[in-house]
């Protein structure tokens, strides 16, 4: 049996993907490094991890609930089969593309043979930009109805941010927010199969599209600390401090910098703040109950019974409306 345990251990160890954290972390280390030297004038090995893995910082009560509900999740997430984002891409992909082909009466891509270099080039942007309008239309949404509100502050409660605050998310958000992003990205996809990719060479460059945005966006950099910006390329992507802000306590702040990869869609509907380069932000939420999101109950079922009571009233109007429309329609 210990034989048999251990097999299944190293076969699983042998099987993880170790390039894309490791892309990950070396993006955080280079991403510390450049802070540090822009900031610190002094500098030794010792100042830099104190710079890099502040104590009050590493040891804050979000950044323990940060670390508890990352384990937790990972071993979850396994036995609630939530479906991969490309999972409902393909759906609405097939449908696209069988919808398009019936209309039109094709029978096939109307470009034959592979796929060229400038092809594949464009189908990256596409594909990036139809992900990115998605996260940008749903995030926004996430904000402005209580419902969904309610799922998303798991995100916001973080009071520090460790790199692994980007995975602070709800486990129901994940799912609702795969399925949006379904139709979008899916639809996109539909018309480039149409055109002239097979589903087969979804992969861009061999790389699953998410872990392109990932990487670009460098996801777990700005759920730190550190204040990286891009420069002039800011107008084009969202670097981690102006997400940070995001993030912000500050009223001036709120619903502010909702993009993902690309900055212009803030600004492209008026949601775009531009920080100083040397703001200091604070991080959290300020509702009453906010200690309440820095436990594991608070993260897992603290959400779901705050959704449960905006259903149950909204349910108690509408039964409270269609009685008093009865009781007048009886009166007259």
């Amino acid at each position: 049996m210990f034989t048999e345990l251990s097999t299944k251990i190293t076969h699983k160890l042998a099987n993880i993907d170790y390039v894309t954290p490791g892309l990950i972390l070396v993006t955080a280390l280079i991403c510390a490094l450049v802070a540090y030297w822009r900031t610190v004038e002094k500098k030794s090995v010792r100042d830099f991890f104190d710079f890099a893995f502040p104590t009050e910082i590493i040891l804050h009560r979000s950044a323990k609930a940060d670390a508890l509900f990352f384990v937790t999740k990972k071993l979850i997430m396994p036995f609630l089969l939530i479906p991969a984002g490309a999972t409902f891409v393909t759906a609405v992909g097939y449908a696209t593309n069988q919808s398009i082909s019936w209309i039109f009466g094709l029978d096939g891509p109307l470009m034959t043979g592979p796929a060229g270099p400038i092809t594949i080039l464009i189908f990256t942007v596409t594909m990036l930009l139809a992900y990115d309008l998605s996260y940008y239309l749903y995030h926004a949404a996430q904000h402005r109805f209580p419902f969904l509100w309610e799922l998303h502050k798991v995100h916001h409660s973080a009071e520090v941010m460790v790199g692994i605050t980007k995975d602070r998310v709800h486990p129901l958000d994940d799912l609702m927010n795969r399925i949006w992003d379904g139709v979008i990205p899916g639809i996109c996809f539909g018309i480039w199969s149409v055109i002239a990719l097979n589903p087969v060479e979804v992969a861009v460059f061999g790389i699953n599209v998410y872990v392109v945005r990932n990487i670009l966006m460098m996801d777990f950099v700005r759920h730190t600390h550190l204040k990286i910006s891009f420069g002039p390329l800011n107008n084009i992507i969202l670097c981690p401090h102006w997400h940070q802000v995001h993030h912000s306590v500050d009223p001036r702040h709120y619903d502010k910098n909702f993009g993902l990869l690309f900055s212009f869609w803030d600004r492209l509907f008026g949601t775009q703040f531009v920080p100083e380069p040397n703001l200091d932000l604070k991080f959290g939420l300020m509702d009453r109950d906010a200690a309440d999101y820095q436990t594991l109950r608070g993260l897992w079922i603290l959400p779901l019974q705050k959704m449960w009571g905006h259903a149950a009233r909204r349910v108690r109007r509408r039964r409270r409306a269609a009685s008093t429309l009865t009781r007048d329609r009886s009166a007259t």
